[in-house]
């Protein structure tokens, strides 16, 4: 098996309400809401790092008031996970979501969409090592503006580095607004927003590495 076939497989543990996948979904979704409901008049700017299919953008997208003034960039690097999102995107009529199928890892994706009000890191850290973590969380700023909230998932298995990335969080200068988990699941999801000055936009750097699987 591929590590394409891996990932198809992964995002089809969504079509099961049950599952863990589904209630980490939902979390990542409310977080989401909540982060449109606080943006400021005007145009929004979304980026999300391994979308995926964009079912938590998407879903989102399709019903919320604010959902007409997004910009937002999804990149994934799948061809067939891409295709999806791109196919549900038009399905739904939202023309300002561009879905990119390249490598999420490289600042330069989303160039055309900083400073951005909104990055997803949803299915990033559980796929790099702890090292690419923090150098991920320490680049945010760069593709954030002002006031940037930052959503991101990480699973509880060994070792359980949730509380680590949320004190990474708090040290690099973020205010967490939101953390989620849920008994009898090992997901976590938390919502950080940036409260430093802006910073630099920083081409052509690599951000972390992601482990393929099989």
């Amino acid at each position: 098996m591929t590590s394409n076939d891996y990932w198809i497989r992964w995002h089809s543990q969504y079509d099961d309400p049950e599952s863990p996948r589904s209630y980490r979904l939902a979390a990542v979704q409310r977080q989401l809401r909540s982060a449109l409901d606080q943006a400021l008049e005007g145009p929004i700017r979304l980026i999300s790092m391994c979308a995926g299919q964009g079912r938590d953008v998407l879903g989102v997208l399709a019903e919320h008031p604010r959902s007409r003034d997004v910009r937002a960039c999804l990149v994934e690097l799948s061809r067939e996970l891409a295709s999806d999102a791109r196919a549900r995107a038009a399905e739904i009529g939202l023309a300002d979501v561009t879905v990119m199928q390249s490598d999420a890892s490289w600042t330069s994706a989303y160039a055309d969409f900083v400073p951005a009000d909104v990055i997803l890191t949803c299915g990033v850290f559980g796929s790099i090592s702890q090292h690419d973590m923090k150098q991920t969380i320490l680049e945010l700023p760069h593709l954030g503006g002002p006031g940037a909230i930052t959503i991101w998932t990480k699973e509880g298995n060994e070792p359980d580095l949730r509380s680590w990335i949320r004190g990474v969080f708090r040290e690099a200068g973020f205010e967490e607004l939101a953390y989620e988990t849920a008994e009898g699941t090992v997901f976590g999801v938390g919502s950080n927003r940036w409260t430093g000055a802006p910073l630099p936009f920083r081409p052509d750097l690599q951000m972390f590495f992601f482990r393929p699987r099989e």
